[in-house]
């Protein structure tokens, strides 16, 4: 398991924003939707804190349509899926059973990264079983 960690910080004026902590080198990431790359990721380095990246990734007005869309940031080396971010747009989502999946499954990759570094931390296997 990576020890790379993406936060969000913000999404202002089309840009989602984090903060990348854990990578020592400068780590090869990448932005998908619907499982095709997403142009335009900006990874700089934080000049206040060694090690620590700023993460800037342009959302595509083209991608926004109807429904949840979805972006997930993972990182290349690993394949491990670092963060993820939805957006709503028309409709209300109760009436869109797709748009319910695709946050069901941002979410549940959220969860299994925190529960994977729990277990990391603790020197579980995540099994449940007694040894």
């Amino acid at each position: 398991m990576s020890s790379i960690q993406l936060t969000k910080t913000t999404i202002r004026a089309g840009v989602w924003e984090g903060v990348l902590t854990g990578a020592g080198a400068r780590p090869d990431l990448e932005v998908t939707h619907q499982a095709k790359p997403v142009p335009g990721l900006r990874l700089k380095e934080d000049p206040s804190v060694p090690g620590q990246f700023i993460v800037q990734v342009p959302i595509p007005p083209e991608l926004l349509s109807e429904g949840v869309q979805t972006f997930v940031i993972t990182d290349r080396a690993s394949g491990e899926t670092l963060e993820s971010f939805s957006i709503v747009t028309g409709q209300p989502v109760d009436e869109d059973f797709r748009a319910e999946v695709e946050l069901l499954r941002a979410e549940l990759d959220l969860l299994k990264r925190a529960f994977r570094r729990h277990c990391a931390e603790t020197g579980a296997d995540g099994t449940g079983g007694a040894g």
